[in-house]
């Protein structure tokens, strides 16, 4: 949460990639056979219909939170024909337990829409990437949506032939597939348009045919959602690098280390926000370039962003210098580092004294920090009940 390799984490998947779950803000087994195509229309319909009772009445006997799913997604109710039984029985063959089965059917009551026919083929599709099936109902409970996903069978089934013929292990397609169903409903050709792109820049930047595939498997394990952009995106993005001065060592650096967002970012944002931290934090060239590798993720934030969170800690009584000095601290949000800093000066932290570079690090490593400074507050300056080892 204070951190910078947890903030990959909320900004990465929060802010980067959170726009994907509009494309599940209907029910993906709805929308595929055209039960609704728009708010006013399904709001029409629901007002209109009347709960299945036999559905209710089916996942009560499972123990299924109904008045959850009557909060949250009352449409599923509303389904003339429901497979509540027949669902939990393939979960049950798969190994689930009715306890597991219910909170599936809870997290993902849409499961319930999905033909017994549509659920055994996801079954065997999944078995061909797992170990066993103990290991499938996991994915199934973390990843329901993911399971039930059944649109573009017949798609899904290229795909992970394709990434199989990419010697990439089964352990990482599962977790494509799990974390990344979308990719898999592209077609095989829109996916390997990207892949070789990346897989080109990677060796024109001077990586080896050796260490690519496992480069290519981290890359798509940290993000794989740079399947869904263009593969002129990563190109571009590339170019503007190029002519912010970097070599393609450091390029290659960046793609590797950005874990794939290079094709997130935007040529304008990266020129502008270089030349903000530039200006700003008052480095030559090649401070810049050390500032960059060190926190790439600047150059994701716009400037209004950046500005404000280096006038906010400037305000708290740091100088520019130290910021320099620890420029990870511009990728928190501004309330993450008033609460850090109002807990540390409670503790001793001197603002103009001492470093930044407790900031940074992950929750744990700040508590961590918090812990020795308390200790060293509390701790007394002398033991009253040790002996003294005097001399006579």
């Amino acid at each position: 949460m204070y951190g910078s390799s947890s903030l990959w984490k909320m900004f990465g998947l929060g802010l980067l990639y959170g726009g994907r779950c509009r494309e599940h803000q209907f029910s993906s087994v709805l929308w595929s056979r055209g039960a609704y195509k728009g708010t006013l229309l399904f709001t029409t319909y629901s007002a209109e219909r009347k709960e299945n009772r036999q559905t209710v009445d089916s996942l009560n006997r499972l123990s299924v939170d109904v008045a959850k799913i009557r909060q949250l997604r009352s449409w599923v109710l509303l389904a003339d024909v429901a497979y509540v039984n027949e669902t939990a029985n393939i979960l049950k063959e798969m190994g689930a337990e009715e306890k597991k089965v219910a909170l599936i059917l809870e997290r993902y009551p849409e499961a319930v829409l999905c033909t017994p026919a549509e659920t055994s083929a996801q079954r065997e599709l999944w078995r061909k990437l797992c170990a066993n099936e103990k290991e499938l109902v996991r994915i199934v409970e973390r990843f329901p949506e993911s399971f039930f996903t059944v649109r573009n069978h017949m798609n899904r089934q290229d795909n992970i032939k394709y990434f199989q013929t990419l010697n990439l292990n089964k352990r990482i397609v599962s977790r494509l597939l799990a974390c990344s169903p979308q990719t898999f409903c592209n077609s095989v050709d829109k996916n390997r348009a990207v892949i070789e792109t990346l897989q080109r820049s990677y060796l024109q930047l001077g990586g080896t045919q050796a260490d690519m595939r496992v480069w290519l498997m981290k890359l798509l394990s940290q993000n794989p959602f740079i399947l869904f952009k263009p593969p002129e995106a990563v190109c571009e993005n590339l170019t503007v690098l190029q002519s912010l001065g970097f070599s393609s060592a450091e390029r290659l650096k960046l793609l590797s280390k950005l874990k794939g967002l290079v094709s997130e970012l935007s040529p304008r944002t990266m020129e502008e926000s270089a030349a903000f931290c530039q200006q700003a934090l008052q480095c030559t060239d090649e401070g810049l370039k050390m500032i960059l590798l060190s926190c790439p993720a600047l150059l994701y934030f716009s400037v209004p962003i950046l500005e404000g969170r280096l006038g906010a800690i400037l305000r708290e009584g740091f100088s520019v210098e130290q910021v320099r000095a620890s420029p990870a601290v511009l990728e928190l949000p501004t309330q993450i580092v008033h609460f850090c800093i109002r807990r540390l000066v409670a503790l001793g932290y001197d603002v103009k004294r001492d470093s930044l570079e407790l900031l940074n690090g992950t929750k744990k490593d700040f508590e961590v920090s918090c812990g020795k400074m308390d200790w060293r507050k509390k701790r007394p300056l002398f033991n009253p009940v040790a002996p003294l080892n005097i001399e006579e």
